[in-house]
Parts: structure tokens; sequence; C-alpha cells
């Protein structure tokens, strides 16, 4: 934490700095954790990977003819040490800065004087050839972007949420007439429609997912505790998904709205674009999670009636058989003067009865669906 505890302090100190002059140790120096980092003039990318020293040099030099300029810092778990120097020079909030280092947030975004800070949980598909009861399905990671009036900081945790196919995307655009020429929200909306567009494709495979275990619920008559089992795993997998879904679509709710200001008129559109379909997503999600206790009611169900179908089944088993216990009990007991003791027919004839007395009950309950 001290590297938070120093953040905190400048912040009281010194009035926040641009020209990426003497602000912490060694701030020059690039990171490890640095990915790639760039500026862009009027939306072309100028030269190729500097330092984030070199990038808040040459947007300054940029702004001095004219605005339109801005760097593009991306970063891998980056560590205190890594992260200070460049936290101090774009003057970044000391609380933000410490959700970016120690990562596991929940989904927002939070505006600090004129910065915006957003949080988005990444999310990617599992594969897998059959789903079991321990089945990983969801693997989650996080994002998190700093959008300032000239730079965009992105800081990624986990392995799957790189934004290097994005970047080249965006700087595909030779002209310079998309995206990347509106600046530092541009990028921001960018991430935040890529991540919702990854959202949809998990949905999808999410839905073959649940698909197959209702099929499976259904077809099984008996009930599984297997079935159990893997209706619990997809619906903590889905949980998962949930997590990582809903809280964030207040935030592109916000981002979008005109008496928010949180971004340029001009970008609030594309905002509300990526709220509509994050709000599809939410209430996929939010279907996936209310089928899956429906089905996992149903499987529980399931076992019950199979369970009472036994009953009925040893139930009716045990009372054909009283019968011949009950007779043979009867005439197991050993008095002088019985009816028909010493009658010739007499063994035959309770032979006959308790046979015909035990088919006939055998029948009743056959007829009755309890064998």
């Amino acid at each position: 934490m001290s590297m938070i505890n120093n953040l905190r302090a400048a912040v009281v100190r010194q009035p926040r700095r641009r020209d990426g002059g003497g602000l912490g140790p060694n701030p020059g120096t690039t990171p490890s954790a640095v990915v790639d980092c760039a500026v862009y003039q009027h939306g072309k990318r100028t030269g190729e990977t500097c330092s984030p020293r070199e990038a808040a040099r040459q947007v300054k030099a940029a702004h001095q003819s004219g605005p339109g300029s801005f760097s593009w810092i991306g970063l891998h778990e980056p560590t205190e040490a890594e992260f200070e120097g460049i936290a101090q020079r774009f003057g970044l909030h000391p609380l933000a800065v410490e959700d970016a280092v120690h990562a596991h947030q929940r989904p927002k975004v939070e505006r600090y004087d004129n910065m915006l800070f957003a949080v988005y949980k990444t999310v990617r598909y599992v594969e897998h050839e059959q789903l079991t009861p321990t089945s990983e399905v969801i693997e989650t990671g996080e994002l998190m972007v700093f959008a300032g009036p000239d730079f965009v900081i992105t800081v990624r945790h986990g392995a799957h949420s790189s934004l290097r196919a994005l970047r080249l995307r965006l700087e595909a655009d030779a002209e310079g007439t998309g995206l990347l020429a509106k600046g530092p929200a541009a990028v921001l909306h960018a991430i935040a429609d890529h991540v919702v567009d990854n959202y949809l494709l998990v949905a999808e495979r999410l839905q073959t997912d649940v698909d197959e275990i209702e099929y499976g619920v259904f077809a099984n008559r008996g009930g599984s505790g297997a079935d159990v089992g893997r209706v619990y795993q997809l619906k903590r997998e889905v949980l998962e998904f949930k997590r990582a879904v809903t809280p964030l679509l207040r935030p592109m709710l916000q981002l979008s709205e005109p008496v928010a200001r949180l971004v340029d008129p001009e970008m609030q559109k594309y905002f509300r674009d990526v709220a509509d379909h994050l709000a599809r997503v939410s209430e996929q999600v939010q279907g996936f999670d209310e089928l899956l206790n429906s089905l996992l009611q149903a499987n529980l169900a399931q076992v019950s009636v199979a369970q009472n179908e036994d009953m009925r089944k040893i139930t009716a088993w045990a009372a054909i058989f009283a019968v011949p216990t009950m007779i043979t009990g009867v005439y197991g007991m050993n008095f002088e003067h019985m009816p028909e003791l010493r009658w010739t027919y007499g063994y035959p004839t309770v032979l006959g009865v308790i046979a015909l007395i035990c088919v006939g009950m055998y029948r009743g309950f056959r007829r009755n669906g309890w064998l």
C-alpha cells in the first residue's frame, strides 16, 4: 500500500502535471507491464511503441499546434512499482489506482474531476466436451480503463482479455475518420463494445449448455443425482456471468444519458447502442438463471416421484406377501381343535386360496399402476 499512500500525499502536496517531468523515481522508464504505448493524432497512430514518458511529451508538443492528440497506454497486471510513475505523471486518482492494481472490483464507471475510471469484467467461454458436475464453463478477468482529456490507460487482469485485436482494428482506419478521431471517449466506447460483444458470444454458447441440460433432465424421467450436480454447477457458472453483466448496465446507461454529461454528446449515442446490447445480454442471463432454477426443481421433483413409485412397488409386494404369511401363520398354531386341520383336502385348498388371493391382489395393483 506504499504506492497508494505516496499518491494520496502527492495529491495534497502538488498539483497534477502532464509535462512528464520529475514525478516519481525514473518516471520515464517503460515498465515491463506495458504491452503497448502509442500516440494518436487526428485518429492516426504516430510512430511505433514508445515509453509513457515519451507519449506524454509527444501529446504535449502536439497540443501546441492544436487539439486532437492523445496517448493510449496498455498494461497487463502491473505491480505498484510499475504503475507508480504512470499514475503520478497522468494525475490518476489514488483510489482508482488502488482498484486498478489490486483488481477484484465490481463493474462500475466513476468520475474523478475530468477523468473517467471504468471497470469491466471480461468473460471467456471454456470449451468442454461434456458438461459435468465439475465443469468450468465461465472464466472471468478484469479490465480497467482510465480515460482523460488526452490519454487512455488500460489495465488488464487475466490472460484472455487482450485488446491487441481491438487496437489493430481501430488503427486499420488509414484515413483517420473512424472512432480514434473522436478521442479518448471513443476508445472507452470501443473497449466497452468489445467487452459486451464477448458477452453476447458467451451467452450464445451458454444457451447450448442450458438446452442440453434441459433435454437431459426431462429425458431422464427417473431422475438422477448426476443431473442435479450438472444443473447446480451450470447455475454457479451462470451466476458468475451474471455478476459480470448486471452491475455494468446502470453505468452504461449513465454514459448514454444527456443529463449525466460524462462523455461528449456526440459519443452518447454510441454508448446507448452498447447499453442496448448489454440489456439484451442481461435479460438472457436472467432467463438462464430462472430456467436453471426451474430445471433444478423439476429434477428434484422427478427424484421425489421416482422414490414414491419405488415405495408404492415395495408396499404392493409387501401386501401380496402378507397374505400367505398371515394364513400360514394361523395354521402354524398348534391347537388341537382347529377347522380343516384333519381334512384330507385342507392343504391343497389352503394353497389354492393363497394363490388365488395373491393373483387377485397382483392384478389389482397392476391395474392401479402400483406395479
